[in-house]
């Protein structure tokens, strides 16, 4: 048995480390988790340049995570050998949001792999029991990978609906959470979806699983575009991207009547036209992560096919090439990197 484990760690802005550390031993209440595979997420991308509002440097990534339970501590009803996929929010329990199920709002919440001492992107980690979902024999490794990114759009639609039927959204972004989102809209029944992104490649993709009609992200004429093509305002605008160019072109496109969900990390503050909001009645809605609820659903949602790994994961690296997935994630070629354990 190896004395020491490799684990991730972000020193400074850009520089991603692989270091020793001591094996990790489950508490009362912990599991012992071997990692196999770990999405890079856009929260990753943003904290390892400095650029995240509430990840500070250092940090230790990887809160994606698939791993499969290598030992127990004391109370620990989950059987060694278990696959599973971490719900990272670690949430007191007793707060008034936890005590009413928004534990994800928690009022002294710390998040695994992001502002919690420790995190996923590691040989082995250690993590409370209870924040760990099996993972279903139907699906494979890069199938759960996408468990936890999903379960974020799946919680968003749901404050926005829950139930789309008929009204028209428009997305504004295409990456991994632009087009999980679209994929979550389209279950819950919306009528017409427009999409926005600077990349021909990844309007193409979201053309390709669903998207009534792409725009390009960059365009003056967008919001005339996305409203004719909508056929007036949207009934729902999610901003994928949260700068202030999206954000105008949210608020635009949801005039009147429409619901704004903020969905993408802002790495700084937005002006908004509050005028408008209020004589024009927009709804603007943050969307923060997911509870178990939202688990259950991305994994029916990957059950029934809806999300492919095929059509996500575009990059693969080894965890010894660890600091080349987050270059390659943040360069913003791809829709998903992933980062697997290394073979051997």
């Amino acid at each position: 048995m190896p004395a020491t484990v490799r684990q991730v760690v972000v020193t400074a802005p850009g520089q991603v480390d692989l270091v020793p550390a001591a094996v990790p031993t489950p508490a009362a209440g912990e599991a012992l988790v071997t990692m196999v595979v770990v999405g890079v997420c856009g929260s990753d991308v943003h904290a390892s340049h400095g650029r995240h509002p509430f990840v500070p440097l250092p940090y230790h990534p990887g809160h994606e995570v698939v791993g499969v339970v290598r030992a127990v501590g004391d109370g620990v009803d989950l059987a060694v050998g278990s696959r599973v996929v971490v719900e990272p929010i670690l949430a007191c329990g007793h707060c008034k949001y936890c005590r009413d199920g928004r534990y994800n709002l928690c009022a002294t919440m710390s998040f695994f792999g992001c502002t919690a001492p420790t995190g996923g992107l590691a040989d082995e980690f250690v993590i409370p029991a209870d924040r760990l979902v099996p993972v279903p024999d139907a699906l494979t490794d890069l199938q759960a990978v996408l468990i936890e990114p999903l379960s974020t759009p799946v919680h968003a639609v749901r404050l926005a609906g829950p139930d789309l039927t008929g009204r028209t959204v428009a997305i504004l972004g295409a990456g991994t959470i632009g087009l999980l989102t679209l994929a979550a809209a389209r279950r819950a029944g919306a009528a017409r979806i427009a999409v926005s992104e600077t990349l021909d490649s990844k309007r193409d993709l979201a053309l390709r699983l669903g998207a009534d009609s792409v725009h390009d992200a960059a365009s003056a004429g967008l919001v005339d575009d996305v409203r004719a093509d909508l056929g007036g305002s949207a009934d729902v605008v999610f901003d994928c991207v949260s700068v202030q160019a999206t954000v105008d072109q949210a608020m635009a496109l949801a005039f009147k009547g429409g619901t704004v969900v903020v969905v993408g990390v802002p790495a700084a503050p937005v002006t908004v036209p509050l005028p408008e909001i209020q004589d024009l009645q927009v709804r603007i809605q943050g969307s923060a992560t997911y509870i178990r609820e939202d688990y259950r659903d991305a994994i029916a949602m990957l059950e029934a096919d809806l999300v492919r790994p095929a059509d996500m994961i575009t990059a693969q690296y080894p965890l010894s090439r660890v600091a080349e997935a987050f270059e390659d994630a943040s360069s913003g070629r791809q829709v998903k990197v992933v980062v697997l354990a290394d073979a051997g």
